[in-house]
């Protein structure tokens, strides 16, 4: 039977596996705080209490990354990592969730850094062709809360609609440039940085 997650805890069993994949070992509390944003290590500790006791993981008391998930369908040892496929990001709508919500995207381990949790989406839209970003891509997002100018991101705005756009802080606001000469910049005051585009997949039919 199939194990209910939290959003939180989803988070955190999907960067473990992908962490697992990626350096043959589980991660520390302080390494899966920092990739989830979470400052406080109990917080962190009550979660996987809570996975453990849904066995979704075992921990082996006394070991600093003694952490094992015993659900092998969040873990597959190969020679690429599962990254969740959560849905299509379009300019200027919600991002609209997969029909599949176990859906996942075989990647290579090297476009993840295994500081974060990562995640696949595919691209709606031709916003950023200029970048090589065309309609039908799928493209990996490493979970951050914080841009670099000139980074591409997937950025909330405040109406709830989201966006995958080049990042530019300017004085008062933030530019969301698109790689498209016929599209104009969004400007937006308020912005939430959902992640940024750390690589990019193409199938040919």
């Amino acid at each position: 039977m199939a194990v209910t997650l939290y959003k939180r805890q989803r988070q955190i069993v999907d960067f473990i596996a992908q962490y697992i994949q990626r350096n043959g070992y589980s991660p520390t509390l302080q390494e899966i705080a920092t990739a989830i944003g979470v400052s406080s290590l109990a917080t962190i500790h009550e979660h996987l209490q809570a996975l453990i006791r849904k066995k979704v993981l075992k921990k082996y008391d006394g070991a600093v990354r003694g952490l094992e998930l015993i659900d092998r369908t969040f873990l597959r040892m190969t020679e690429s990592v599962d990254l969740p496929l959560l849905g299509y990001i379009a300019a200027g709508r919600p991002i609209q969730p997969y029909s599949d919500p176990n859906a996942v995207f075989k990647v290579s381990p090297e476009l993840i850094s295994g500081k974060a949790r990562s995640y696949v989406l595919q691209v709606k839209g031709e916003s950023m062709i200029e970048d090589g970003i065309l309609d039908g891509d799928f493209v990996v997002i490493e979970e951050k809360q914080e841009a670099i100018d000139g980074e591409i991101v997937v950025a909330l705005l405040d109406n709830g609609l989201a966006t995958l756009k080049r990042f530019f802080k300017e004085s008062t606001r933030v530019r969301l440039e698109p790689a498209n000469s016929t599209m104009q910049p969004i400007y937006a005051t308020n912005v939430k940085i959902q992640g940024k585009c750390v690589g990019l997949i193409r199938k040919f039919s």
